[in-house]
């Protein structure tokens, strides 16, 4: 069965983990329907979507329909069972060529509000994350830090 998964940083297509993402694209952009902080953090610039409901921006995205292992892999990736991981939520996006209408419910990968510290934002809070934000972004390999 698929799943459509709201994706807002590197597993965007083009974007830097994008072969983990093996879903269908839902044509078009997307955006929330409720504010969030989106932020680069630490030493790795990771697009962090903080769970704050009602504070940053409503932010750009897009959607994807996966299946059942395509959502294990970016679990995975996003290490949602881990202290420090991502959390995987449903929330609430529209098409972002249609201003206020009718939304529909996605996962999408968050971070606690606790798991935040202000002194680690590199940048944000952000509408949409960018190719200019991505070639700054560094790879958990690279820096051999689960952050």
């Amino acid at each position: 069965m698929s799943q459509l998964v709201f994706v807002f940083g590197t597993l965007k297509e083009g974007f830097p983990n994008f072969a983990t993402n093996r879903g269908a694209r839902v044509a078009g952009d997307f955006m929330t329907i409720d504010r969030y902080p989106l932020y680069l953090v630490g030493e790795r610039f990771s697009p962090w979507l903080i769970d704050a409901v009602g504070e940053g921006e409503r932010v750009v995205g897009q959607v994807f329909a996966v299946d059942e292992a395509a959502l294990a892999a970016m679990d995975e990736l996003e290490r949602i069972t881990e202290p420090d991981g991502y959390r995987r939520v449903m929330l609430e996006v529209e098409a972002l060529q249609n201003g206020r209408g009718t939304g529909r419910r996605v996962h999408t990968y968050i971070k606690p509000r606790e798991q935040f510290a202000g002194s680690d934002a590199r940048l944000g809070p952000l509408r949409e994350y960018t190719r200019e934000h991505a070639a700054l972004y560094r790879s958990r390999d690279a820096f051999g830090t689960s952050r």
